[in-house]
């Protein structure tokens, strides 16, 4: 996501990395290399997205609660962690290439199953399959970025890997409703993985340019002795990102899979119409991230703009969840919240660059993008408690109280940056 973006720039400065980089770095042809990992992160958030449009089909094909469905998510999420965690050394032992490729068909394999599903229960079991191809895709999309894009255009690179993220989720249900609509459920499920099928073929035809060398397997006597594996975790900065992105995770989380439906409870929003909610919200999303890029040119705003960003968003979403409103204006209401956090983008991936020391591995890229998969486990879970209560406003306020506890997490992360600078960390 962008969130995860602005994370894997705060490894190392552009400048840092232009100093540390070979001269001619492996792979010379950026824009192909950014193309293809940008199209292969779209994938990984369309298949993040795959159910929670199909909510009110699944619920009535299985009669499953929201509470049933979230568990799905939370099963899908779980999983995603735990393989995220380690997925790292399996890059570094095998190289991004073959681990990509199986995530990708993984999730193929899962969208397949949910289209074949006679239960709640295959439904879980294609949740975990969807979930382990998930979880591969940071690890390997940032190990190629960083060991293959020139210095001065990682920045472009992550730019375009966050925007086709938001892609990724805009399209799942702008495509999946509306199949659903027309033929069926099944062939909604059937669609979203001749689509994956399609990236991964593009993918493989192109697989030339994914090639890199596996990472020496280990460190020198020297380095073992300097740090042992674990030290990172002692380090205050990574523990505030990792709960900045469980915050950011849950916000998003909210949106992407009941809000749409409290809206048509509240509103009257018309089912064809939800879909163009969760759409509208992301493609404000990427208009707000343009825009936000401008405002995070000043470092030193950073706090400023995260804290005005979400607190615009978080007035937008007190509208919908208690204003009265007609039913068109709703889908554009998603658009303007998603526009508002989409400003707060790029300063917030800024702050958690800043507060990452230089030194770090992918092992700390493991530990805070858990932060993400745990927020987008539990929330699904928590939030169709509120749902299954008949409490939509609720629901609305929550998620503007974790907005509120976002941009109290952004200066948390200030200060963690602070600790980090006071600490000797050199010796790693």
């Amino acid at each position: 996501s962008c969130a995860c973006s602005g994370y894997h720039a705060g490894m190392s400065s552009p400048v840092q990395a232009a100093s540390q980089a070979d001269p001619d770095p492996v792979g010379s042809d950026d824009t192909w290399l950014i193309a293809l990992v940008s199209l292969a992160h779209m994938v990984s958030h369309f298949s993040q997205l795959l159910l929670a449009p199909m909510f009110p089909w699944l619920r009535e094909a299985f009669q499953a609660s929201y509470t049933e469905l979230g568990f799905l998510m939370t099963v899908y999420f779980v999983v995603s962690c735990v393989t995220q965690a380690v997925s790292g050394f399996w890059v570094d032992r095998w190289g991004p290439r073959p681990v990509l490729f199986l995530g990708l068909a993984l999730i193929c394999a899962a969208a397949l199953g949910y289209a074949a599903s006679p239960s709640y229960a295959a439904l879980a079991l294609c949740s975990v399959v969807a979930g382990i191809g998930n979880g591969v895709f940071h690890p390997v999309d940032y190990t190629l970025i960083n060991r293959k894009v020139r210095p001065q255009r990682i920045g472009h690179a992550y730019s375009a890997h966050g925007i086709c993220g938001s892609l990724g989720w805009a399209l799942a249900p702008a495509m999946l409703v509306p199949v659903a609509l027309a033929m069926s459920w099944r062939a909604a499920f059937v669609a979203a993985a001749a689509l994956c099928a399609l990236v991964l073929a593009v993918l493989w035809s192109q697989r030339h340019r994914l090639l890199l060398p596996a990472l020496p397997g280990a460190a020198s006597p020297g380095e073992a002795a300097a740090e042992a594996p674990l030290d990172f975790l002692r380090i205050p900065a990574v523990w505030m990102c990792f709960g900045f992105f469980f915050l950011y995770a849950v916000t998003l989380s909210v949106v992407q899979s009941f809000a749409p439906e409290s809206v048509r409870q509240l509103h009257g929003v018309a089912p064809a119409a939800l879909a163009l909610c969760v759409t509208l919200y992301m493609g404000g999303a990427i208009g707000g991230v343009l825009v936000g890029g401008f405002l995070a040119a000043d470092a030193q705003r950073c706090e400023r703009v995260v804290g005005i960003g979400f607190g615009l968003a978080a007035c937008v979403a007190l509208v919908l969840g208690f204003a009265t409103l007609p039913a068109g204006t709703v889908p554009f209401l998603f658009g303007l919240m998603g526009f508002f956090a989409g400003m707060a983008g790029p300063s917030r991936d800024l702050l958690v660059k800043k507060s990452t020391p230089a030194h770090a591995t992918g092992r700390v890229y493991g530990v805070v993008y858990a932060g993400l998969d745990i927020g987008q486990a539990l929330t699904p879970l928590l939030f169709g408690l509120l749902m299954d209560g008949g409490h939509y406003q609720g629901l609305w306020l929550a998620l503007v109280l974790a907005q509120a506890a976002l941009i109290g997490s952004a200066f948390r992360v200030r200060h963690a940056r602070k600790t980090v600078a006071a600490e000797p960390l050199a010796r790693a």
